[in-house]
Parts: structure tokens; C-alpha cells; sequence
């Protein structure tokens, strides 16, 4: 009596889910890898300002609200109409500093190295919102000042980027990465890039204008983002 034989489409079916038992995440991930890379923007900040609520309605008045003067990348963000003057130590000034909005949970300005040389003040490069023991100083507006006791920084530079993209590239949040600019004035690497994490971002680099000038930003013809 003969046996029947199990057609070839039938074995394929039967190695094929076996194999993928098997491997597993490991197969998803190496799947992963091999897909086109997502797309990656880089920008450079300028100099701005995040606001309370409160501080912005001592500066402006009672009741104002941040009014948009330009999107940003990241959805949701944007460059607000509303500058200040920012006042350092001896008077030196910043003015025409722009906020950024909407408005935050803490006040605090990211200035760049140039900027700090400018006021005369040593500015410490930290992660957003980690403004503990940085020098501060007067911000004013047209309705108000401030006395901000710290808060200026300069912004460490960093990646914005979703878990997906962060699963692409293999790392997680505040972890370190480096970003290779391909300028025809000089291709530079920027290491110490750190990685924030979250499912609202869109991946984005963040430099500031002294390091965008430094790199040939302007003139750049491809980035490469690596561990």
C-alpha cells in the first residue's frame, strides 16, 4: 500500500514556521537591520527660551498667550512671536531672544558657547531641564522682568527619535551616538550625541549654531547617525 507524500508547498510551509520559531526576535531584528534606514533631519538651535505659564505672564501680562510665529519639526513645538532681552552679569545683553512653545514646566534658556562669552558667564552643557547649580540671570519684557537663579545652559547635543528608530539603530534612551557630517568644507564628526527616546518624536538632530558653523551644516550633503 503506498503512502502519500507531502507536497513540496507543504514542507516549504512547514520549514518556514519552524525556522521562524526557532529564531525568533533575533530573525526580526536582523530583518530590521536590512530595512532602509528611516529618514534623519538635522537642525541647528539657535539660542531661545522655554517659559512657564507664570513667567510668561509677568513678562507679557495677565492671561498671555504664546502666539505661533513658526512650526518646528517636532510635532507640536514651535517658534513663538514673543523675544526677550536677556541681561547678563556688568549688562551685557542678548536681545530679540525668541520662546519657544508651548510652554513648559520650568524656565530655562539654551544659549550657545559664543553667547555665553558674550555675557561673560561660564555655561555648563546639560541635558534639557537639568538646570541645577547653572548661573541664571534678568530676562525682560514689555510687561515685566524676571530674576531667573538659574537655568542658562547650553544644550548638550542630541538626537530626537521614536522606540522604532531606536530599535533600528540599536540603542536606547540617553545613551551616546555619533553624527557624521559629509560637507564639501570639511567632514566632521560629532561624537557624544545623546539619544532621547520618545514615542511622540520624530527623528531629528539637534546641534547648536557654534557646532552647525564648525561642521559646514549649511553646505552638508549627507549625515550619518552611528554607535
Amino acid at each position: 500500500m503506498s503512502q502519500l507524500q507531502p507536497s513540496r508547498s507543504l514542507v516549504e510551509s512547514l520549514v518556514r514556521e519552524a525556522l521562524l520559531k526557532s529564531l525568533g526576535s533575533s530573525l526580526q531584528s536582523a530583518l530590521a537591520t536590512s530595512a532602509h534606514p528611516p529618514k534623519l533631519v538635522v537642525n541647528s538651535s539657535a539660542r531661545h527660551m522655554h517659559i512657564t505659564q507664570e513667567n510668561l505672564e509677568i513678562l507679557f501680562g495677565k492671561g498671555h498667550q504664546l502666539k505661533v510665529y513658526k512650526w518646528l519639526y517636532q510635532e507640536g513645538q514651535f517658534a513663538a512671536e514673543e523675544t526677550v532681552t536677556l541681561v547678563g552679569p556688568r549688562r551685557r545683553i542678548i536681545p530679540n531672544l525668541r520662546i519657544l512653545g508651548p510652554c513648559r514646566n520650568l524656565t530655562q534658556i539654551e544659549l550657545a558657547f559664543t553667547d555665553a562669552i558674550q555675557l561673560g558667564i561660564d555655561v555648563p552643557v546639560r541635558l534639557s531641564g537639568d538646570i541645577i547649580d547653572s548661573p541664571g540671570g534678568y530676562v525682560m519684557g514689555p510687561k515685566g522682568m524676571i530674576e531667573m537663579p538659574n537655568g542658562l545652559i547650553r544644550a548638550a547635543r542630541h538626537v530626537h527619535m521614536s522606540p522604532a528608530d531606536a530599535d533600528y539603530y540599536g540603542v536606547k534612551h540617553l545613551d551616546n551616538m555619533k553624527l557624521r557630517v559629509f560637507s564639501p568644507l570639511c567632514t566632521t564628526v560629532l561624537e557624544d550625541m545623546l539619544v532621547r527616546v520618545d514615542k511622540t518624536f520624530k527623528l531629528e538632530v539637534h546641534i547648536d549654531t557654534d557646532e552647525a558653523n564648525a561642521c559646514g551644516l549649511d553646505r552638508a550633503t549627507r549625515f550619518e547617525l552611528f554607535k
